[in-house]
């Protein structure tokens, strides 16, 4: 009866395997860079700016060297720009903001040696609800969305820059 069991489980554990196996199923990982861009130079237009800090911060978990050690032909990326444009998607009855869409939009280039400029540009979406009789606690609600967008922003930049 107890070996039964056990033979059981075993057929259903090794089924499962087999299952996740052959649909494709992988655990997620850093992004695998290719080996020239494990070293660059990174650059912006605004180097102070938070955007700039959590791309820095998403290259080194990929094991990316940024600004050190550079070589005379190392690629250099630049984050030209990032912005947060905002507008009205519903109206309370007294005519106020109740729902807003928060459209985060970055801008980057990368210069390879040898080849030619490549400038990407996307945009990001969040609804934001407002209420403006906690206006305290939608102003910090908004700050964790943008720190949530810059995140979000700094990881797919290191997904594109794996495809490029």
């Amino acid at each position: 009866m107890f070996a039964a069991s056990r033979l059981l489980k075993t057929v259903m554990l090794s089924c499962l395997v087999l299952v996740l196996s052959s649909c494709g199923f992988h655990l997620k990982r850093a992004s695998d860079l290719p080996s020239d861009l494990m070293i660059m130079e990174v650059t912006a237009t605004d180097t102070n700016s938070a955007l700039y800090a959590q791309l820095i911060n998403e290259l080194e978990i990929s094991n990316v060297q940024v600004n050190d050690n550079l070589r005379a032909n190392s690629p250099t990326l630049t984050l030209v720009s990032d912005s947060l444009d905002r507008r009205a998607l519903s109206l309370f009855k007294n005519g106020q903001v109740a729902e807003y869409e928060l459209i985060y939009s970055v801008s980057y280039t990368l210069e390879r040696a040898g080849d030619k400029p490549v400038e990407q540009y996307f945009e990001l979406y969040r609804n934001y609800q407002d209420d403006p009789d906690n206006a305290l606690a939608k102003a910090n609600e908004m700050n964790i969305l943008l720190q949530e967008l810059r995140k979000q922003a700094s990881r797919r930049i290191v997904r594109e820059l794996a495809q490029l």
